[in-house]
């Protein structure tokens, strides 16, 4: 039997468009110099791990990050497009509140998590779950008994976190998806298992300084 695959997923670090809950899909919005100093913290906090490979998605605040991981491991980066966020067509660019006000049906639809609702241009939540567990069951399984890091997006986290724990597609979110936080799962061929999740301590540490700038 194959050993095991570890996985660190790790969710972009912050941009100007998270602090503002514009949504981003596809559109390749930079890190912040928030994001920035979080995405040298998480290198940082993994510069000791025997990994084997970095696969991002292509978006650059997903790649920047996974760069300043592998700065500190002295690995270089795999552009992944499969670890793209959920496309969201015609919501990208456009804040919570103006989708509310301006869409509010496909809004509803998109707050229920209907899983077959695709915003106009987008993907639906089923279309985007079987990209993602895709992409992760293709990576891992080049890697059986190593360790390696997927940089991705807030989606894809959930998407991984669900897949993990058993969680229905529409079930409400109670875990957090937050930027540069370390999460662990194992794969096997049979799946993946939770091991950590959430996992911030190297951001509670240090300060924002003009390093980060």
């Amino acid at each position: 039997m194959e050993e095991p695959t570890r996985i660190i997923a790790i969710r972009h670090g912050e941009t100007a468009w998270n602090v503002d809950t514009r949504i981003q899909g596809h559109l390749d919005i930079p890190l912040n110099d928030t994001g920035r100093w979080q995405a040298r913290q998480v290198g940082s906090a993994l510069a000791g791990e025997d990994i084997a490979a970095i696969y991002a998605s292509d978006l650059q605040r997903a790649r920047h990050t996974a760069e300043a991981v592998g700065a500190a491991a002295g690995i270089a980066v795999t552009p992944e497009p499969g670890l793209r966020e959920r496309g969201f067509g015609v919501f990208e660019g456009r804040t919570f509140a103006e989708i509310e006000a301006t869409l509010p049906e496909q809004a509803r639809r998109w707050r229920t998590r209907d899983p077959h609702f695709e915003p106009e241009g987008g993907e639906s939540l089923v279309r985007f779950r079987e990209r993602i567990t895709g992409v992760a069951h293709r990576l891992a399984a080049r890697h059986p008994g190593q360790l390696i890091v997927l940089v991705g997006h807030g989606g894809v986290m959930d998407v991984l976190y669900r897949a993990a724990t058993g969680q229905e597609i529409q079930a409400p979110r109670t875990w957090h998806l937050g930027n540069a936080a370390i999460n662990r799962l194992l794969w096997t061929p049979g799946g993946l298992t939770l091991v950590g999740w959430a996992d911030t301590q190297h951001l509670q540490t240090g300060t924002l300084d003009e390093s980060a700038a």
